[in-house]
């Protein structure tokens, strides 16, 4: 059966990739067509229509910046779906974008699926009506989130969360601290993390906040881990001063020796939690209280980071913000540098519940049996 699948950024890439695996295995004759990056087209032995790299757009100030790039990539898109005619859409988060293709597919009778629920549970929980219209299956990878869609009227799935297994396999494959050091040219400082995201908005906006946060730590070398598809010119014009950019496998890689991490709020809260790494979330946007104040009221939930979410209360620190400054990041990170502390020892407890609430189960694989066994059924 032919799969068309679409991911709009680092984490869905990383996730469908996986997906793009198990589907093969359930079924040897599968034809893959995507949007997506370089792990998808690696699992698919093929070429993304388009990378994602040119579809990464944040917020609607950027969004309007690119308009054209975003509605020429939205029809090449659609016109690629109603072309190929695929036996089922499988959708990566991105809703923005995908639940238009969406539209499109289900239109042209096409099977769609979600896997990896976009996040109308915290904002536009008006996208649930699209989902009911056009998708016909959602595969949830946060426990609590086939909750919300049953009282929105609407039958998901949770599979477990494809992260767990992903950093576990990473972590498992880790280099000895001596040899990390070698192959990146660092010293045997005690190190910590800086991951700004995978955005230019999000560089420009927390990269520098960081930075600075750091600086008042002399004693800790920072390390960047860069983003697939951001130059390193875009590091150093965005802030990033003395601190290296380097570009790893995995993050897991480099979290595993770093003692903390500075965290844009997104995946990498989740990857860095499941590492055992305390960490900062910093989500700066323009800086403003009324802009704080705007998204207190737009958000349905009472935290940002997934950690807090999946947990059910705050494990991490959110500096988000106008509390996203130097000094406000920096009392939030000392605590988490000192062995000992309650701040870092109710962190990796939290960790430890987060991992129990999320469990083991194979989100890939789960998800791409129903698929396939649900397309040979009704076709």
């Amino acid at each position: 059966m032919h799969y068309f699948l679409i991911a709009g950024e680092a984490s869905g890439d990383l996730h469908a990739s996986h997906l793009i695996t198990a589907l093969r295995a359930a079924d040897p004759e599968a034809v893959i067509t995507f949007l997506g990056g370089d792990k998808m087209a690696s699992a698919a032995g093929t070429a993304p229509i388009v990378h994602y790299r040119e579809m990464a757009y944040m917020g609607f100030s950027e969004v309007l910046r690119n308009l054209d790039k975003v509605t020429s990539n939205l029809r090449r898109a659609k016109d690629a779906v109603r072309m190929a005619k695929p036996d089922a859409l499988i959708l990566v988060d991105y809703p923005s974008f995908n639940l238009k293709v969406a539209a499109t597919a289900h239109a042209e009778g096409i099977p769609v699926y979600y896997y990896i629920s976009p996040k109308i549970w915290a904002w536009k929980k008006w996208r649930i009506r699209d989902i009911r219209r056009h998708i016909r299956r959602v595969f949830c990878i946060l426990p609590f989130e086939p909750e919300f869609y049953r009282r929105n009227d609407y039958q998901a799935t949770y599979v477990g969360n494809p992260s767990v297994a992903e950093v576990d396999a990473m972590l498992a494959d880790v280099a000895p601290r001596e040899d990390f050091l070698k192959k990146y040219r660092l010293r045997d400082r005690p190190l910590v993390a800086l991951m700004p995201g995978s955005r230019k908005g999000e560089l420009r906006n927390n990269l520098p906040v960081m930075n600075l946060a750091l600086q008042q730590f002399p004693q800790y070398h920072g390390v960047i881990i860069a983003a697939p598809g951001i130059p390193d010119e875009m590091y150093k014009a965005f802030g990033a001063g003395n601190i290296p950019v380097i570009r790893p496998d995995n993050a897991p890689e480099v979290l595993a020796h770093c003692r903390a991490a500075m965290v844009t709020s997104g995946t990498a809260t989740l990857e860095t939690a499941l590492c055992g790494v305390p960490q900062v979330v910093c989500y700066r946007a323009n800086g403003a209280k009324i802009s704080y104040d705007i998204m207190k009221r737009v958000l349905s939930v009472s935290h940002v980071a997934l950690p807090n979410l999946i947990a059910g209360k705050e494990i991490i620190p959110e500096q988000l913000v106008h509390l996203c400054t130097p000094d406000l990041v920096a009392a939030a990170l000392a605590p988490l540098l000192r062995d000992g502390t309650p701040e870092r020892e109710a962190q990796l407890a939290g960790y430890a519940r987060m991992r129990r609430i999320l469990g083991t189960g194979d989100a890939a694989g789960k998800t791409a049996a129903t698929i396939v066994e649900e397309l040979k059924i009704k076709n």
